[in-house]
């Protein structure tokens, strides 16, 4: 194998939203970058096999959904076909598309992209081994490390096992099984269930808490779990699984919880979305300064800075929320650092959203946050029961929230239920980050018919003067 020497101002591990939105600025900003993936372009796990791949088929999904809802308006469609080699050549040409266009932007920036996998072997240098089976030793004034997170797993679940999925296998569509049981009743476990029982597949889903979406707003998931009850065929909570066993063709899976309706279901197979955890073993960060925590995170300040002066740390591998949007963010705030320039990562917020159908989406403070911080708060409900839009488009089991700080009316969070929530946050978040108040979000003009009114109506029936819901004074 040959060895090369080099060095490089700027060296970045992990071409996802983190890393490359690092790369990209940091050679906006003039530095000479080295951007390192396993893949042949940017992209990581988001576009490759994550949120791009993931969104294409919760699209189709919605399509399936929307389709079958048009028959109680008189618009009837013929049972959908399912042509599943055509479905998964649309997702790979969304994909091919994507990351081959982060690839020209990578190479219209003159960044030097090595493909291949990088280990500190000190502070300065990297051991990079290639696609092309060599080994280089890069040296460095500063790396940010951007490699993302890997799907957690149950230790007592045979992983190994072809009828076991994680997201990552599930997003490869291979088939659709007559029976599914999703393990794990967050947003991952819930998105991927819709969408194999939009396609035809008898979903199941276990959830070891009481309520699927655990640390979300309850009263937003509430809405969103009365729809899914519809689309699933079950629902478990504050259940767990005790054991799988192979059982001819199938898995028999063996229950534990409280007030279970049985014990064990046959499944054809088993998707594990348990959550994802960091990937930072195997980098050799002994080698350096940088420090790990109990959970495998990489310890970083503000400025995404570690425990080493010249290593800095991005995205899912240095601490949640782990979000492409957040890593974007971290990316380009590690690149103003390094590049001399006063950044620090302190935003306000972060919006959140579940892709399911109604979406859910949230932002800022929430009612159990505000209720831990003894914090007094007023919320305004506006329900889409009394949305013009939402009526036209047959989407009425929505709600949008807003939080309000009562002593200066500042907005300080929101939370969001119903199809396209996900478009609707940022315009909360806006609101926050910019100290926006109530009668900011209420006076200002939105275009009717839209979705988008329900914020403005929300902060409306805070003012007490609400025209599309009625609220009855108090005496």
């Amino acid at each position: 194998m040959a060895e090369k020497n080099r060095a490089r101002q700027l060296v970045v591990i992990g071409a996802g939203p983190g890393g490359y939105a690092a790369a990209f600025h940091a050679a906006d900003l003039g530095l000479q970058v080295t951007l390192i993936d396993p893949q042949i372009n940017p992209g990581g796990v988001c576009l490759y096999r994550g949120c791009i791949p993931a969104k294409v088929l919760l699209h189709m999904a919605k399509v399936i959904a929307d389709a079958k809802q048009a028959e109680g308006w008189g618009i009837a469609f013929a049972e959908p076909k399912i042509d599943l080699e055509k479905i998964r050549s649309f997702k790979t040409s969304v994909i091919k598309k994507l990351t081959e266009g982060l690839g020209q932007l990578c190479r219209h920036r003159k960044i030097e992209f090595i493909q291949g996998l990088a280990g500190f072997i000190d502070s300065h240098t990297l051991d990079v081994k290639t696609k092309s089976n060599t080994t280089e030793k890069l040296q460095f004034d500063h790396a940010i490390i951007a490699t993302g997170s890997y799907p957690a797993t149950i230790p007592s679940i045979p992983a190994n096992s072809p009828a076991v999925m994680d997201s990552a296998k599930a997003l490869q569509l291979t088939s659709v099984p007559e029976s599914l049981l999703v393990i794990g009743g967050g947003y991952i476990g819930l998105e991927l269930g819709s969408v194999y029982a939009a396609l035809g597949a008898r979903v199941s889903v276990v959830e070891m808490t009481p309520n699927l979406m655990p640390g979300s707003d309850p009263e937003l998931v509430s809405i969103l779990a009365k729809r899914l009850k519809t689309l699933f065929e079950e629902i478990m909570l504050n259940t767990t699984v005790a054991q799988i066993e192979q059982q001819d063709a199938n898995l028999r899976v063996t229950f534990e919880g409280q007030n279970l309706s049985r014990r064990e279901g046959l499944y054809e197979k088993v998707l594990v979305a348990v959550g994802r955890k960091p990937n930072s073993a195997g980098l050799g960060l002994e080698n350096t300064k940088a420090q790990i925590d109990e959970k495998g995170y990489i310890e970083v300040d503000k400025k995404r800075q570690t425990e080493d002066s010249s290593i800095y740390a991005v995205g899912d591998v240095a601490g949640p929320p782990q979000l492409a949007h957040k890593a974007t963010h971290e990316g380009m705030v590690a690149a103003d650092a390094i590049a001399g320039l006063d950044a620090t990562f302190e935003p306000h917020v972060i919006p959140f959203v579940i892709y399911t159908e109604p979406e859910v989406a949230e932002c800022g403070l929430s009612e159990s946050q505000a209720k831990k911080q003894n914090r007094t708060v007023k919320v305004a409900k506006f329900p889409w029961q009394a949305s013009g839009r939402a009526a036209t488009m047959g989407k009425s089991d929505g709600l949008t929230k807003l939080l309000i700080d009562p002593s200066t009316d500042k907005v300080l969070g929101a939370g969001i239920v119903g199809t396209t929530a996900g478009e609707l946050i940022s315009e909360t978040a806006l609101a926050i980050e910019k100290a926006a108040t109530a009668q900011d979000l209420a006076s200002t003009i939105h275009p009717h018919p839209t979705l988008s009114e329900t914020l403005m109506e929300a902060a409306q029936l805070y003012l007490g003067r609400c025209l599309h819901f009625y609220r009855p004074k108090r005496p």
